[in-house]
């Protein structure tokens, strides 16, 4: 057997370096007909349609009849192909597309990111990966299952597991989206549909052993796409090919070219400082304008609309030109119709500039801020959030599942530093990328002529302004870094137009984002499928369902959840970065507490279980729920932790809720005690068969 595997691993050795070979040679070929002359909207078509297609035939090949092939891939993945799907299932469109754009706008806060999700790894190795391994059966749940008896555990690992994973989906899934209205010229909905349709064919036909394969050869392409454009920018700027070392001289350019911008006295300082102000009165004209609406309510608001109508006519009748009429027009027009619409719109408007009005926050600065609170604060947020990544990545079902698939338990902790490896390097990567993109905007768009600029600003601009808007507020016709609205989902995507690359290398990012998105979601809505067709319908509701109504049900469900999952995600409920992690929040709070418990301490029980997961599981919902912008509840935050990191109040409320419910109640049977003591010690290699539990 120790032969077979052996020659199966040499055997997938060759075929993805072929594969490789194949995906360089295709790059090479599209630049050769970008130089030909071929329009960029059909390389932008060759790019997204051979990368869909190869994930495709990848999915076609590996479709499977076979319960265990099609969950757990049939236990035989080597640990370095398992490190490269797991790095290819962790990087999604948030570590791809979200995490340089978030160092981008928050410098140094934006570490937390890294920190915590490379850290949680650790967590993966020494608590987990190993254990849930030996451990042996299909999923999360079914673990939560056999380990605390009873179908109410494996319940509420169900409704975890959908919840947190289908937040996640979300984000994979507006990443998909916004690459395929950025490169095809789709509206953003459609191109959510479009791009779902990649996303199915992979895991349809064959589950986790489709998943798997996919996304090893979704990882080549991600990290070959990533590390071009910013190896590229790097030689433009430095002169030295390797990004990781040469950014911190960029980066102390970058804070010169900040202290200059802040500085009033210097005539880049005073342009900026001219339209701060102008941010600064609209801030407080929204103020004044909310202060009225508190005490005059719907009169106020009908006072405040009938100047506006008044100084339309008053335009008309003095005969005032057409754009400024225009102008007019359209505030009477987009004026809020209802106090609660008003409220919104006008506590939006004062955020924003408010925000605009600022100074430039220093890149390399630790948590600046303008007094001692906000900058404990801005600390205490960068811990919490550290905190609930590291342990939402010990605990995300899709990413444990992943260690199933090994064929041993040895093999488990092997691929999990293979994991961390292939994720290292992109994430050693982001910091740099994001430097070199910041410089390129401060030294060649800020100060550039709004007559002349660069062509990616209105390509982006096209696709969503949220993401790319530039308005000349001072009216001096040159650009200011206040008047630039970059979205942090931008950055790595255009990176290749921002620095002048050839067209080829942006199609190539693209697939690369597709490819992080498309992986990700592949893992994610096979973990909600498989935990509603397994844990659910063949373990409560039909126990003697054979192999095909089983399958059937699975790859039912999967189109259910794909469709509603699209359509959540065409109202864009929050940026990529947020529902991430959210959903690290979510499986920190549903599941460590239970599955730490489960694996290292043997009294806890049936009762402690429940308790544990639904208190983790409720807090952490409850307060994003009261304190997330999308919901509109807005309540007053708890000792100013974000929403974001919400799971350091689920977390101690799962391990609060285990710890009395298993000392108020009597400790599990024999049975279950020797499970744990299976799991627990090396005794023996294989794995416990669990499937009557």
């Amino acid at each position: 057997m120790a032969q077979t595997q052996s020659q199966f691993a040499t055997q997938l050795k060759k075929y993805y370096t072929f594969y490789t070979g194949g995906f360089v040679t295709f790059v090479i070929l599209v630049g050769i007909l970008e130089f030909a002359g071929v329009p960029n909207k059909i390389l932008g078509y060759l790019f997204l349609a051979a990368t869909i297609l190869l994930y495709a035939g990848i999915g076609f090949m590996s479709k499977t009849a076979d319960v265990s092939e099609y969950y757990v891939a049939g236990r035989r993945v080597p640990a370095l192909f398992n490190g490269m799907a797991t790095g290819a299932d962790w990087m999604s469109a948030a570590s791809f597309i979200g995490m340089a754009g978030t160092l981008y706008h928050t410098g140094y806060d934006g570490l937390a990111f890294i920190m915590g999700w490379t850290g949680g790894y650790c967590l993966v190795a020494l608590f987990l990966a190993p254990y849930l391994r030996k451990f042996g059966q299909f999923t999360i749940p079914d673990f939560l299952g056999a380990r605390y008896g009873g179908n109410i555990p494996r319940l509420i690992g169900v409704l975890a597991a959908i919840l947190c994973s289908f937040t996640y989906v979300i984000a994979q899934i507006y990443g998909v989206g916004l690459i395929t209205s950025r490169f095809t010229g789709l509206e953003f909905t459609m191109g959510v549909f479009v791009g779902l349709a990649g996303i199915l064919v992979c895991s349809f036909l064959g589950g986790m052993k489709a998943v798997t394969w996919t996304q090893v050869a979704q990882y080549i392409i991600l990290i070959v796409a990533y590390m071009i454009p910013v190896v590229w920018l790097s030689v433009k700027h430095t002169g030295n090919p390797i990004p990781q070392i040469a950014y911190g001289q960029q980066l102390q350019k970058v804070s010169e070219r900040e202290k200059v911008l802040n500085d009033k006295s210097s005539p880049d300082g005073a342009r900026e400082e001219s339209v701060r102000q102008i941010f600064r009165d609209r801030a407080a004209a929204a103020d004044a304008n909310l202060k009225g609406l508190e005490t005059g309510g719907a009169a106020f608001l009908a006072a405040e609309k009938e100047k506006l109508m008044a100084k339309v006519t008053e335009l008309r009748t003095t005969g005032a030109d057409a754009k400024a009429i225009e102008t007019a027009e359209k505030a009477v027009k987009e004026y809020p119709p209802t106090p609660a619409a008003a409220k919104k719109a006008w506590t939006a408007a004062k955020a924003g500039s408010t925000a605009k009005a600022a100074p430039i926050k220093p890149h390399a600065e630790p948590f600046p801020a303008k007094d001692d609170k906000a900058r404990d604060v801005a600390k205490r947020n960068f811990l919490a959030l550290i905190l609930c990544l590291m342990v939402g990545t010990a605990a995300l079902p899709h990413i444990l599942m992943r260690f199933y698939t090994t064929p041993s338990v040895r093999e488990a902790r092997v691929s999990v530093f293979w994991s961390l490896f292939f994720i290292f390097l992109l994430y050693f990567t982001a910091p740099a990328l994001a430097v070199l993109v910041k410089y390129e905007v401060y030294a060649n768009l800020v100060g550039t002529s709004f007559a002349q600029l660069p062509g990616w600003v209105a390509n982006w601009a096209a696709v969503d302004k949220t993401l790319m808007a530039i308005s000349d507020i001072n009216k001096d016709g040159l650009v200011q870094l206040a008047e630039i609205t970059i979205g942090g989902d931008l950055v790595v995507l255009a990176t290749p137009e921002i620095a002048g690359l050839p067209y080829v290398i942006s199609g190539l990012v693209a697939a690369g984002g597709l490819a992080a998105a498309l992986s990700t979601a592949d893992g994610l809505l096979l973990t909600i499928a498989n935990a509603l067709s397994h844990d659910v319908y063949y373990k409560i509701i039909d126990p003697n369902a054979p192999t095909t109504r089983r399958l059937v049900v699975s790859k039912a469900l999967l189109l259910v959840v794909a469709a509603l999952a699209a359509y959540v995600t065409s109202l864009k409920p929050g940026d990529i970065l947020f529902l991430v992690g959210a959903a690290f929040s979510l499986a920190a709070s549903a599941f460590f507490p239970a599955l730490v418990c489960g694996v290292f301490w043997k009294r806890a029980n049936k009762l402690g279980a429940i308790l544990g997961m639904s208190a983790g599981l409720f807090f952490c919902a409850y307060y994003m729920y009261l304190t997330y912008p999308f919901f509109g509840v807005n309540a007053k935050l708890w000792w100013d932790i974000n929403p974001i990191a919400a799971g350091i109040f689920g977390i101690p409320a799962g391990f609060i809720g285990i710890i009395v419910g298993t000392l108020i109640t009597p400790a599990p049977s024999k049975e279950v005690q020797e499970l744990v003591d299976h799991v627990r010690y090396p005794n023996l290699e294989g794995d416990i068969n669990t499937a009557g539990a």
